[in-house]
């Protein structure tokens, strides 16, 4: 089977410490590439340049971009997937997610446009109470693409592979 293509767009992030955490995320569920739009967020970092590195190593390799506009970088056969609270849009759990998607959240403090909701393929939301910190979104919107889409590794490799290297357990069968 012909690998899945994700990237993810934050619009406008402000936080470097979101922008941090989102990249490890990325890194833990194999997003292809992240992209973001506006200043509010490289110029958080020549303010601040100080701030901690929460990415981690399996965050690193991931490409780190702005861009102008998401559309001059989306690849043939994705799928631009929004992700707000918007009346009539999808709760994820009911959502299916595209092989192929290019997942967008909106800013801390923000929201997407009417244009880009318009253009979506999709708008899914996270059924909570309220909003949710950037990168706890992206989280819970990539596990739970994970557990829905076909699983194409072995547990037990994968677990020696991720965990700590202070981690030796095993359970017992």
């Amino acid at each position: 089977m012909k690998e899945a293509k994700v990237s993810i767009g934050l619009i406008n992030p402000k936080s470097p410490d979101n922008v941090s955490s989102v990249m490890r995320t990325a890194g833990n569920f194999r997003v292809d590439s992240v992209f973001y739009t506006g200043k509010r967020y490289p110029r958080a970092l020549m303010r601040n340049p100080d701030i901690p590195d929460m990415s981690r190593q399996v965050g690193q390799t991931i490409p780190l971009s702005e861009v102008n506009s998401f559309m001059d970088v989306v690849t043939t056969n994705m799928k631009f997937v929004y992700v707000e609270f918007a009346e009539n849009a999808i709760a994820l759990p009911d959502y299916k997610h595209p092989y192929n998607a290019f997942y967008i959240f909106g800013p801390e403090d923000g929201t997407i446009s009417q244009e880009m909701i318009d253009g979506a393929d999709a708008v899914v939301y996270v059924p909570t109470a309220g909003c949710m910190n950037l990168a706890a979104t992206v989280n819970v919107v990539l596990y739970d693409r994970l557990s829905k889409l076909p699983r194409d590794f072995d547990g037990n490799q994968l677990i020696c592979q991720s965990r700590d290297i202070n981690n030796r357990l095993k359970v017992k069968g």
